[in-house]
This record gives C-alpha cells, structure tokens and sequence, in this order.
C-alpha cells in the first residue's frame, strides 16, 4: 500500500533512520476482524521472540508489538523480557531520552485503556504525526495530540543520519483519540 500524498515524502528521504525505513516497509499491514489473524502480524511475535501463548491474537493490541519488529529489522536493542515490548508505555524506558522529538524517534502516548507507541514522521501545531502499528487496526499514520505524550526516546549507535530533524507539517485531517 503506498503512502497518502501528505506523507509521501517520506519514501524519496535519502538514509532515513533505520526505523523509519523497516516501518514503512509495513505501511498498510492491518489486522483481521474476527476469529481469524493476520499471519504476517502473527509471524512478527515469533520473530522477536514473544510465544502464542503470549501473543495468540491480532485482536491483542499489537503497537508495541510492531514496534519491537522495526527494531528488531532495523538491528536495535529489544527490550527484555520479549513480552515487555508489548505494552506501549515499556517503550518509554528503551534507548535515551530524545528531548524534542526528531524522525524515528520513538514516542509514547498515554490514551484511554493504556497506552500507544509509534514512531514520529513529524509534528504541526498541536499534534505529533506518528507512524505505528494497530493506528485504525493497521500500520498507518495518525496525529496525536501534544498533550498525551508520555515519553520521546532515540537510540543512535552511530552518527545520527542527516534526515533526524523536526519536520513541520499541515494540519490537516483529523486528530486521532484511541489507538487501539
């Protein structure tokens, strides 16, 4: 599934974070409604680790989940245990603190019942765009508001790519109010 056109440019950064470039290679994989699962979903537990008995369903919300394999695809450090990395609001203690979130950061949100994880693409006035997994049931692009982040994390091993900086963008389209 390609981009929307307000997000297109993502696709033509030259060396985007890693993580940027393993997420949007999943850009459209979404879940399916019911008693059946999505086995490409289902394939990402067993890849980092995490047991059916753990994960067994698509209908588990499945941001942190998402989260682990685009830093695991992307050759960062996961964390531990492999069950920990599907709770959102784990995904504040990963890397370091990011301060003023830049692309591929990893960001947190706290939302009704819990919490969300995504990566942000870049920001307007009162909303972060953040790119993650179980956004409307896929791996999609919403805005959140500024106000219900809990925590901005990176983790660079090397030189941060020249592409690592805020991006401001419109704010058009609606603000989303439940990730999951």
């Amino acid at each position: 599934m390609s981009l929307p056109s307000n997000y297109a440019w993502l696709a033509a950064i030259a060396n985007p974070p890693r993580m940027i470039a393993e997420a949007l290679k999943l850009y459209g994989t979404h879940e399916i409604a019911g008693s059946m699962h999505n086995p490409v979903i289902m394939g990402w537990a067993q890849e980092i680790g995490i047991s059916h008995a753990v994960y067994s369903s698509d209908e588990i919300p499945w941001c942190g989940l998402f989260m682990g394999v685009v830093a695991h695809r992307a050759q960062k450090p996961l964390l531990a245990p492999p069950a920990d990395m599907l709770w959102a609001l784990n995904w504040g203690r990963w890397g370091v603190d990011g301060g003023q979130p830049e692309l591929g950061d990893v960001l947190t949100f706290i939302r009704n019942g819990g919490g969300h994880v995504g990566l942000y693409v870049g920001e307007d006035a009162t909303a972060y765009h953040v790119l993650g997994g179980n956004t409307g049931d896929a791996v999609s692009i919403a805005r959140i508001e500024k106000t219900r982040l809990r925590a901005c994390r990176q983790y660079f091993a090397t030189a941060k790519p020249a592409s690592v900086k805020p991006y401001h963008l419109s704010s058009a389209g609606p603000l989303s109010t439940n990730e999951a």
